[in-house]
């Protein structure tokens, strides 16, 4: 495989930001918004399910026993570490990683989010993952600071 080839099967997305929080409450903050992901401009958020133990699942609850496994809980270590890998929110034949590490910092906490996909990525999702998960971020740290 050449790596053009290579580099269309692949999506690597890091983003940092500081918080003028404590690390549990940006904690919390970042399970919250893992639950409930706000979409573009007049859609519902999308509520999701995340089981807060090694193994536990991520999923859209849709009831009567319908829903998507977007993930599962590779480790978790309150404050400072959430790990899902899973296919998230594609239905097509991919692998996807999420790490997210979060150290205290004078007057606050660093939050470091890093998302690896590997597979058949739609090109309309490609585009707009760094994007999505900069806008909740952002969102985490709105909030974190209130």
């Amino acid at each position: 495989m050449n790596q053009a080839a290579a580099n269309d099967l692949h999506v690597n997305i890091e983003q940092t930001v500081e918080i003028k929080a404590a690390p549990g409450d940006v904690f919390e903050g970042l399970i919250q918004h893992m639950c409930r992901l706000e979409g573009e401009e007049g859609n519902p958020p999308v509520i999701l399910k995340l089981e807060r133990w090694p193994g536990g699942r991520w999923f859209r609850d849709l009831d009567a026993g319908s829903g998507h496994l977007w993930g599962f809980v590779q480790a978790i270590k309150p404050p400072t570490l959430l790990e899902i890998f899973g296919p998230m929110f594609m239905s097509s034949p991919v692998a996807g990683h999420i790490i997210v590490r979060l150290s205290p910092i004078a007057g606050g906490t660093k939050l470091v989010f890093k998302n690896d996909v590997f597979g058949m990525i739609p090109s309309e999702l490609k585009e707009g993952l760094s994007e999505g998960w900069g806008d909740m971020l952002t969102r985490i740290k709105r909030d974190a600071e209130k």
